[in-house]
């Protein structure tokens, strides 16, 4: 490992992050009763421009209400080159009270956006004397945001995730096509022909570049990647095939633009039972050979080393903590359950 070393990242069960617009308050406590691991209440693209106010007081009075059980909670401002975002920030920091957890930016573009909105955020704390200090998390969705990702996931220690944004960042580039997150079929590569003169098509996965610079910036800087939305919420074998490449990728969860796709985010980045065991045996059998002074082994046929190791303990740490953090939220929820009413 380097000698420079990477912060550990906020812990907290980032799977699946359930958008919800608060233009329509009436889904709040059906998205905190359902099996998401993070609400995002949206006040952005969700949001008609006629609404954006009344939206806001609705998150507010939400926020100060007891809705949210033991879930995560992040509020999606508008982007700071609208007149909404201050008042998004300020409004709802300093009406809301304590239960807040993240507050999302979109569409950031320098580190500058987001040390201007870490700047609001802090002295509003400060003013306030607010004791539950809050996360940042952005969404790169343009060519600047992703040309600038290595200063923006370094620009605030508040920062825990980034996330990618396909729509915003396909019309940033110019890009051919509508999809939301989702392949384009003249994307792809044909190939020679094979003895009988048949050319095969395959369809390749345009985000590819994208994600894989989002993550390698989160993860040298101890933030959580987080894949974003797939627009085709009537397709969940197209969702769980893009969720699949991203969780392979380094991803720890995917956004839920409909409550049909968090039960699939969810599974998708739960390691499966059988990954989960044969990491463990490697843990096992890795530390076997040590005692035995051997520095790689083989197990199943297959060289294990000490990258091994890491690679098994990124598997098992995920799982320890996703049953960790679900035991505590039951706890949390078994108490409010029985809690006596005020």
């Amino acid at each position: 490992m380097s000698f420079t070393s990477v912060r550990s990242p906020v812990t907290r069960l980032n799977r699946s992050q359930l958008f919800v617009p608060c233009s329509s308050p009436h889904f709040f406590a059906k998205a905190a009763h359902g099996p998401a691991d993070v609400i995002s209440l949206d006040l952005e693209d969700a949001v008609a421009p006629d609404d954006k106010p009344a939206a806001r007081a609705n998150a507010i009075a939400a926020l100060n209400g007891d809705v949210f059980g033991a879930k995560t909670v992040s509020v999606r401002i508008n982007g700071l080159d609208t007149h909404y975002c201050y008042r998004d920030v300020v409004d709802v920091m300093e009406q809301g009270g304590e239960r807040l957890d993240l507050m999302m930016i979109p569409k950031v573009g320098t580190a500058a956006d987001v040390y201007a909105i870490d700047m609001l955020v802090t002295q509003i704390e400060a003013a306030t004397g607010r004791k539950k200090k809050l996360g940042l998390e952005v969404i790169i969705e343009t060519a600047m945001g992703l040309k600038n990702v290595d200063a923006i996931a370094a620009a605030s220690p508040r920062l825990e995730a980034l996330h990618f944004g396909a729509a915003d960042f396909a019309a940033s580039m110019g890009m051919r096509t509508t999809n939301i997150g989702g392949p384009n079929p003249d994307y792809g590569i044909l190939l020679d022909p094979d003895d009988t003169g048949l050319r095969d098509f395959h369809w390749q996965d345009l985000w590819h570049y994208p994600m894989v610079r989002m993550i390698v910036a989160a993860r040298a800087n101890g933030l959580r990647p987080v894949d974003g939305p797939f627009g085709d919420y009537s397709d969940p074998d197209g969702y769980s095939a893009q969720g699949r490449r991203s969780a392979i990728l380094g991803c720890e969860g995917k956004w839920a633009i409909h409550p049909s796709q968090v039960a699939l985010a969810n599974t998708l980045y739960t390691p499966p039972a059988a990954d989960v065991k044969r990491a463990k045996r490697i843990l096992k059998e890795m530390k076997a050979s040590q005692k035995a002074g051997a520095g790689a082994v083989s197990l199943d046929g297959r060289l294990i080393d000490a990258a091994s190791i890491k690679q098994a303990n990124v598997i098992v740490n995920t799982a320890r903590e996703i049953a960790r953090q679900q035991k505590t939220k039951r706890e949390i929820a078994r108490q409010q359950k029985t809690a006596p009413r005020r």
